[in-house]
């Protein structure tokens, strides 16, 4: 007996000291799913009965994260993170039928957690923007979500900032782990720049920047915003975007065939979803600040009326409670004005956003919100292998309408053109845009060549359809001729798919015009 007991307190010491030592995680715990219903499919996912039933066999996803408001944030009282991330990832377990663990591991930083999923001791980390040696090392979702980096400076500093090379002046601050690092190091001096393990607190990135043992701190511009008015940082201020360097965040799985599986089902969903409604409420610094600045001013008015009560309570008791009932409705009415105030202000912004992407003539998209979409896509299908297909299509003998039925007519032309694109190319991931006069263009993600030009050629006959006079005077009705350029496979830019569509165009116009040509980039 004494020799099993032995035994089995050294088996207890070893697994105590195994745990002291971190190598396994902590044990899991629920996600807060409360916000999942915010999630919201543009189109249906469609699944075989086969794949959901595998997909369930299949064990718990143990998930880390970091704080990152509003895409995921920590609730120290529920013990359990919350964000857009985390109502998307209860939305499309429960669409496919995983179990979901999360594993604060608040000890571990943002490299070490990653680590931990590039060795499979966790399953997933969110949100991470991709690198090519993040991609190497673990598996990446499509992307949920786009944002900046942004340079924060101490308010009223006046420091130069223009161009990302102009940091090279200056003391800068990063988190470590972002993918930003290796550029600032190229960038930035070593003595110059300086990397912390924790955004917040004493030893903390923007602690740093306000006691000024830093002239700069580089961080996500969303991230920020949302702890600026978290922690009350009204002593600084975004100095400079770096609108080049745009970040998309995914999740981000442990390289496994199983997980290859899960990251399949995953883009589906993603490709699908709509976050808008769970990003709207989870952008809450503002409105919190507002809840907390007119609470301070309600205990505040509600004691200026207290000591004025006590004070002349004998003499004007009723005079009194007037007042207090005045107070009180100015308070109700100022927090009114405020959630007004706030509620115009997110619908002005909204609408600068749509008008920014928009042509005020057709109401399509407009060639620089078309260019970003054609990047993204570009970017997607070399990583996927999906077709991508684009239609340049240009208005026959435009000119013409212009010159004998006025500019006005043209306009009118044009608008009906617009409609008609709209019609065809209508799927949730089409982009009709405005090219430039009266050229036009429809990108068409996942769409071979068959499929583009077959399209095509129903917007060619439905323009044709519309019997607009061409205004030639011969009685011809109004026509377009367009190019397809479909990219296959190969490591072709996105550049050379516009050329090969443009040449098709012109191809088009040599044929006699009102008609369709295409073309394969493999």
């Amino acid at each position: 007996m004494g020799a099993r007991l032995r035994w089995a307190l050294a088996c207890l010491l070893l697994a105590l000291a195994g745990q002291a030592a971190g190598q396994t995680p902590a044990a899991g715990s629920a996600p807060d799913c409360s916000g999942a219903h915010r999630i919201r499919l543009r189109t249906p996912v469609a699944l075989e009965p086969s794949e959901r039933a595998a997909l369930r066999a299949l064990g718990p996803l143990r998930v880390t994260s970091v704080n990152a408001p509003p895409l995921s944030r920590y609730d120290a009282p529920r013990a359990a993170y919350a964000g857009v991330a985390t109502d998307l990832l209860c939305f499309i377990a429960g669409q496919l039928g995983l179990r979901v663990e999360f594993v604060p591991a608040l000890e571990l930083t943002v490299p070490q957690k990653i680590q931990r999923v590039q060795e499979g001791q966790l399953d997933v980390f969110v949100p991470l923007s991709y690198t090519p040696e993040r991609d190497r090392q673990g598996l990446f979702s499509v992307p949920f979500h786009e944002s900046h980096y942004a340079v924060v400076a101490r308010k009223g500093a006046r420091l130069p900032i223009e161009h990302t090379v102009d940091l090279a002046n200056h003391r800068v601050g990063l988190v470590g782990g972002v993918a930003l690092l290796p550029l600032l190091q190229g960038i930035v001096p070593q003595e110059r720049l300086r990397v912390f393990e924790q955004t917040v607190g004493p030893d903390g990135l923007f602690a740093a920047l306000r006691q000024g043992d830093i002239d700069l701190a580089v961080f996500n511009h969303d991230f920020f915003i949302e702890e600026r008015y978290r922690q009350e940082w009204f002593d600084l201020e975004v100095v400079h975007r770096l609108r080049e360097f745009p970040r998309e965040y995914r999740f981000y799985f442990s390289r496994s065939p199983r997980h290859e599986r899960i990251v399949a089902a995953f883009d589906r969903y993603l490709a699908a979803a709509d976050v808008s409604e769970s990003l709207a409420a989870h952008e809450q610094g503002e409105r919190q600040l507002i809840d907390r600045y007119v609470a301070q001013r309600s205990r505040s008015l509600l004691l200026q009326a207290a000591v004025v009560v006590t004070a002349v309570l004998a003499l004007a008791a009723y005079a009194t409670l007037r007042r207090h009932q005045r107070l009180v409705r100015e308070l109700d009415d100022s927090r009114r004005q405020g959630l007004e105030q706030q509620r115009q202000l997110q619908q002005a912004n909204q609408e600068l956003e749509r008008r920014s992407q928009t042509d005020g003539l057709t109401g399509l998209a407009n060639r620089r919100h078309f260019d970003q979409v054609l990047a993204r896509e570009h970017a997607r299908q070399l990583r996927t292998g999906a077709p991508l297909s684009l239609l340049l299509l240009d208005v026959d003998h435009f000119k013409e309408v212009n010159d004998r039925l006025g500019h006005s007519m043209g306009d009118d032309y044009l608008r009906a053109l617009a409609r008609t694109l709209s019609t065809h190319a209508a799927r949730a991931t089409d982009l009709a845009a405005r090219y430039g006069g009266e050229e036009f263009a429809c990108l068409l993600p996942d769409t071979d060549s068959p499929q583009a030009a077959a399209l095509a050629e129903r917007i060619r006959a439905g323009v044709a359809q519309l019997d607009l006079p061409s205004g030639r005077g011969d009685g011809t009705p109004l026509t377009v001729s367009i190019g397809v350029a479909t990219l296959v496979d190969g490591r072709h830019g996105a550049e050379r798919l516009v050329e090969e569509a443009d040449a098709q165009l012109y191809a088009a116009k040599h044929a006699g015009r009102n008609c369709v040509r295409a073309a394969v980039l493999a």
